[in-house]
């Protein structure tokens, strides 16, 4: 019964904590500067001031001045820019996607005790189907700022939205305690041998962490791509300002490479 409520629901409750932090372990990524995307124009900025802009892909300016680009360097100022409007995008992806991963543990565990349709998941998945939905709409990727200090606009990324999900998982559990008691109890008085009873609940909760685990190395690999695609925009930003004069020498992006894990 432990493996049960507290690896396979709290786990997936938790999952989301670590997964949307997707940062923390597949790579080590440093701002020098804030960068704000919009749908038209990427803006870096330091100390709230402006330091160059991409307009629509192709355009760069500096100290509000165009800068004239031959065809070399408009072909790394588009492919800069492409690749930083990636970014959202896919770490809105992994979000949503843990989140389901989350909702999937509680409704896998909670009707192995209770059976489908029971109150306790249908009230998990409709908080956890309203925070998904809060993403998906309110998480723009036309309208995407983190300033250089590495904070975001938006709370969808922080470890303190990990833990609000966690604890909502938590809390709906400790509340339900007295349903969950009697479910088992129940279960036990049918089923005639306690011992085998909990060998049950012991198997079938190992069963709901290897299936949680599985998934989880999905959302994983989706960090460690996304990962990649930080890293390879470092490089391109090391090309602008070795191949473009005007360029501000300001390492805004900066990826440890030591840290970093090819997906």
């Amino acid at each position: 019964m432990k493996t049960l409520i507290a690896s396979a629901i709290l786990l997936s409750g938790s999952a989301v904590a670590h997964d949307v932090h997707f940062s923390s372990n597949s790579c080590d990524v440093d701002l020098n500067a804030g960068i704000s995307i919009k749908q038209n124009v990427i803006t870096f900025t330091k100390n709230n001031k402006p330091l160059y802009q991409i307009i629509d892909n192709q355009t760069l300016i500096v100290d509000g001045k165009t800068i004239s680009l031959d065809s070399n360097q408009e072909k790394l100022v588009n492919e800069y820019s492409t690749k930083l409007r990636v970014v959202p995008t896919e770490a809105k992806r992994i979000a949503i996607d843990a989140i389901d991963l989350a909702a999937e543990g509680v409704n896998l565990a909670f009707s192995e005790i209770l059976g489908e349709g029971n109150d306790i998941s249908v009230n998990l998945t409709r908080q956890l189907t309203e925070i998904r939905n809060d993403v998906n709409s309110q998480f723009d990727v036309n309208d995407f700022t983190i300033d250089e200090n590495g904070n975001l606009q938006d709370d969808f990324f922080t470890e303190e939205f990990g833990q609000k999900i966690s604890d909502m998982v938590q809390d709906t559990v400790k509340n339900s305690m007295g349903t969950l008691l009697v479910a088992v109890g129940q279960q036990m008085l049918f089923s005639g041998d306690m011992d085998a009873f909990e060998a049950k609940m012991e198997d079938f909760g190992s069963q709901i962490e290897a299936q949680m685990e599985q998934r989880g190395e999905l959302i994983e690999a989706q960090g460690e791509r996304l990962c990649h695609s930080v890293y390879e925009i470092d490089q391109l930003e090391e090309k602008l300002k070795s191949n473009i004069e005007e360029m501000p020498q300001v390492n805004v992006i900066v990826v440890d490479k030591s840290s970093h894990k090819k997906a």
